[in-house]
């Protein structure tokens, strides 16, 4: 078994990761539990954009620093979520990759493209003016740990201002998450992922969070 190293890319890994209002205790065991890890992941701060699609959930899109990153999910095994970087790409994006890959992954009908590449605030004014689609502003406050050589963090998470907490684990090991998600004490507690917490959020979708 290979080891995970935290910020470097892997083959695509399985996590638990759950959203509410108080992790507390979990986030006090999960710090004690932890191995040293490299300071550059003690603290990280970001700001992002989350592209919501009414009709999609299996495709996980945000923007950061400029760039578009895609993940997709791949399948459930024992309640671990299993997803895998599809694609990243940089603006301006051509309109042949939003046809061809970008809208396609959010699963909604194609909007009408008249030129050749889209800068950001252009590629936003399409989001907002689309029925099916909502750019939805994140910020992250992470904290990095590493228990059970799988990646786990506790981040503080602003969904266009609102505050919610995100405490998770993933690695390529099923075993591994199981063991850390019972050492932290979140054994019951519902796996939410990104996708699932924001559309809570927004009221895109009619259910609550964890906490």
């Amino acid at each position: 078994m290979s080891e995970l190293k935290i910020g470097e890319i892997s083959k695509p890994r399985f996590e638990f990761r759950t959203f509410g209002q108080d992790f507390t205790e979990a986030a006090q065991r999960m710090a004690r539990l932890s191995v040293p890890i490299p300071e550059k992941v003690w603290h990280r701060e970001s700001d992002e954009i989350y592209i919501m699609s009414r009709t999609n959930d299996l495709n996980n899109t945000k923007i950061r620093d400029g760039k578009m990153d895609v993940k997709c999910y791949v399948q459930t095994i024992d309640g671990l979520e299993q997803w895998d970087p599809k694609l990243k790409a940089e603006f301006p994006i051509s309109a042949a990759q939003l046809i061809e890959e970008i809208f396609p992954a959010f699963m909604v009908e194609q909007p009408d493209l008249d030129k050749e590449e889209y800068t950001f605030d252009e590629f936003i004014a399409i989001i907002d003016a689309h029925p099916d689609l909502q750019a939805v502003k994140i910020h992250k406050e992470r904290f990095g740990y590493m228990v059970n050589n799988t990646i786990c963090e506790v981040a503080n998470v602003l969904v266009n201002g609102a505050r919610i907490v995100s405490i998770n684990s993933e690695s390529t090991e099923l075993e591994d998450i199981q063991q850390t998600v019972k050492d932290v004490k979140l054994e019951g507690v519902e796996n939410i992922n990104y996708l699932q917490a924001i559309k809570r959020v927004i009221g895109m979708k009619n259910l609550p969070l964890a906490n």
